[in-house]
């Protein structure tokens, strides 16, 4: 495993970041003990979670991703430093956390205590703004017509904006956080952000963590640029598009157990005849050059300049072994060419 450092950040995380979002619903906290003792052992410094989780997010599971992780840490805690840990605060939208309240420095000081509590430590690493308070083009809202922006308050956002920032300048006083970051922005965010934090002396964001794949590449090279140019590490979340680019979903199929046989909130828009299609494309080049289908798509991914760590999970550790081994591999540039030819023809399928 190969280890970089986080953005702006003096920490050195390793280029695999171990996702959490299935422990809850679909795995167990023996699971989540098997998964980390797997993820340490291939060199793996970095975890993402947040109060949200698990997904698909409901009142009765809320927050239990957070315990089973503090579950471990509690009986591990001398591995607490040795870990890099970030966890969310959710934004708006979801009634039964703060009644469904928009991130602000009272919401965020409060989300942050229960998620300490929960995670049974004292700090966390990386603490993210799970999506914007304004509505943006993420979750299937990228194409035209979904968002507009004549429609957002820009000095509201603004405003909402600079309350943000003084709850983690409070928390990072308080020795609560080291460093924090986005989730789901745009480059207007992150230029503001940076802005801000400039006028009011608050450190500037360590990370963003946006979906990013071979079926989902809207932020390269755009943001992606101006993370590297701005010293923010970008973290591609769902780098297998929920598990399409593993090829199971190809014609219908549902195996017991997986991500689409569950009530999705946002999943099945991904589900769509050209992200099929292109999904086929890409498992026959897997099946050329001896690899998976997850192992090619998280190899392309880690390939990206600008990419700082991917962020993988599983709900079976045969899988997380898998995924994990990609980042062993390198593509050698015929198969680059071949990944191009399709990713050409498919740029944007879902």
């Amino acid at each position: 495993m190969k280890y970089t450092l986080l953005g702006s950040s003096n920490l050195s995380v390793s280029q695999a970041c171990l996702g959490t979002m299935t422990w809850g619903i679909q795995n167990t906290q023996a699971d989540t003990d098997a998964q980390i003792a797997m993820a340490l052992d291939h060199g793996v410094n970095f975890i993402d979670t947040a109060e949200m989780y698990p997904i698909p997010p409901n009142a009765q599971t809320s927050g239990d991703t957070e315990r089973m992780l503090g579950d471990w840490l509690k009986r591990h805690s001398n591995k607490r430093n040795d870990l890099v840990v970030m966890t969310k605060v959710a934004g708006s939208g979801i009634s039964w956390i703060r009644e469904g309240s928009e991130i602000s420095s009272q919401t965020l000081t409060a989300a942050l205590d229960a998620s300490l509590d929960r995670l049974n430590t004292d700090y966390v690493d990386v603490y993210q703004l799970h999506w914007p308070n304004r509505t943006s083009p993420h979750f299937g809202k990228h194409w035209p017509g979904k968002v507009d922006p004549r429609k957002t308050d820009k000095e509201r956002e603004v405003a909402g904006m600079r309350d943000i920032l003084t709850g983690i300048q409070q928390a990072m006083g308080a020795g609560k956080i080291r460093h924090w970051g986005l989730s789901d922005d745009t480059p207007w965010g992150i230029h503001t952000y940076l802005r801000l934090c400039d006028e009011m002396n608050v450190p500037r964001p360590v990370s963003i963590q946006n979906e990013f794949s071979l079926l989902h590449a809207k932020d390269w090279p755009y943001l992606i640029e101006m993370c590297h140019f701005e010293d923010i590490a970008y973290l591609p979340w769902s780098p297998l598009a929920t598990g399409m680019l593993s090829g199971k979903y190809l014609d219908d199929a549902r195996p017991k157990g997986s991500r689409w046989t569950y009530v999705q909130r946002q999943g099945l828009f991904r589900d769509k005849a050209p992200a099929q299609e292109a999904t086929r494309r890409y498992v026959e080049i897997a099946q050329r050059i001896g690899i998976t289908p997850s192992q090619l798509a998280l190899a392309w991914c880690h390939s990206v300049p600008g990419v700082t760590s991917t962020i993988i999970g599983a709900t079976k550790l045969s899988q997380l072994e898998e995924n994990l081994k990609a980042f062993e591999l390198t593509l050698d540039d015929s198969t680059q060419r071949q990944i191009n030819d399709v990713f050409k023809h498919y740029p944007q399928p879902y």
